[in-house]
């Protein structure tokens, strides 16, 4: 009876040794599986994929983030898109080749699938990025009198930023970050394109840019984005839109000319071919103002 005790503790033994090994293991394994990555999801137009003319798709912003951050990328942006389109209309009817994290939506609309997506990964999201709103404003630049045309489309730029940023909040629930991003003042760049000395009236056009992203594009941005417990970037004023445009300085090959057109001009591709999209430094500039307020928002 003795020896056959002996016998069971020993076999009792080893089981619980093989039962803990086990143990450790799955636990190990569910660990690693809740681990996965983190992502970065980059929602909007062509800014958030970093076209550039002549090339396409570049790392634009979103690189920079993702490198900074070692988020993963899933960029969901989309060139030509629209407040009302990013909402609305299914697919992307301009897909960038090459772009960074590219996921398609070819049976639903942009907003949707960000949506999904966050749902789907929802604990794993690090981070949300919004640029959009742009193209709701681009065909004033044509009208005698810009200003009536922007406080019109702020309109639906407010009601569907709202929209779009509550519906992201929701999705991935309320402790995510958020950030919404303007533009840099591209039309400062009348000053100098399509050739000088400007005319006065493409000079009243740079000027009233300003007014337009200062006290009416970028008001109802920031409000969007604060609805759903977001931070917005003021991308116009950090490119240096907002300087007087009496504070002048002499750049090569314009002359003299104001210090904001000049920044415009050193950031985006307006100056020099009329295109309104960011240069690599533009973008690069882009990237550390979200790296710096996503590190703000950590730390908050």
């Amino acid at each position: 009876m003795k020896q056959w005790g002996v016998r069971t503790r020993l076999a009792l033994l080893v089981a619980a040794a093989l039962a803990a090994t086990s143990l450790v293991a799955l636990s190990g394994a569910a660990r690693a599986g809740a681990a996965g990555p983190t992502y970065y999801v980059s929602v909007g137009d062509s800014y958030s994929v970093g076209y550039q003319p002549g090339v396409g798709a570049t790392t634009g912003y979103a690189g920079y983030v993702t490198k900074k951050t070692h988020l993963t990328l899933a960029n969901f942006g989309c060139g030509g898109a629209t407040t009302t389109s990013i909402i609305d209309t299914v697919g992307c009817p301009d897909v960038l080749p090459h772009t960074a994290g590219a996921h398609l939506y070819p049976t639903t609309t942009q907003a949707a699938a960000a949506e999904a997506f966050l749902t789907a990964h929802r604990g794993h999201i690090g981070l949300i990025t919004v640029s959009i709103g742009g193209n709701d404003v681009t065909a004033c630049a044509a009208q005698a009198s810009p200003i009536p045309c922007v406080t019109t489309a702020v309109t639906s730029i407010d009601q569907n930023v709202t929209t779009l940023a509550t519906g992201l909040r929701a999705a991935a629930g309320a402790k995510v970050p958020i950030i919404g991003l303007t533009y840099p003042d591209v039309l400062l760049g009348a000053y100098v394109y399509p050739a000088q000395p400007a005319t006065a009236s493409r000079m009243a056009l740079a000027s009233q840019s300003v007014v337009a992203f200062k006290s009416l594009i970028n008001p109802a941005l920031a409000k969007a984005y604060g609805a759903a417990g977001g931070a917005f970037v003021d991308v116009t004023a950090a490119t240096g839109a907002y300087t007087p445009l009496t504070t002048t300085v002499t750049v090569a090959p314009y002359g003299t000319i104001p210090r904001a057109v000049a920044r415009v001009c050193s950031l985006t591709w307006f100056c020099a071919v009329g295109n309104i999209h960011a240069t690599s430094a533009g973008y690069a500039l882009i990237g550390k103002l979200v790296t710096a307020r996503y590190a703000t928002l950590r730390r908050g």
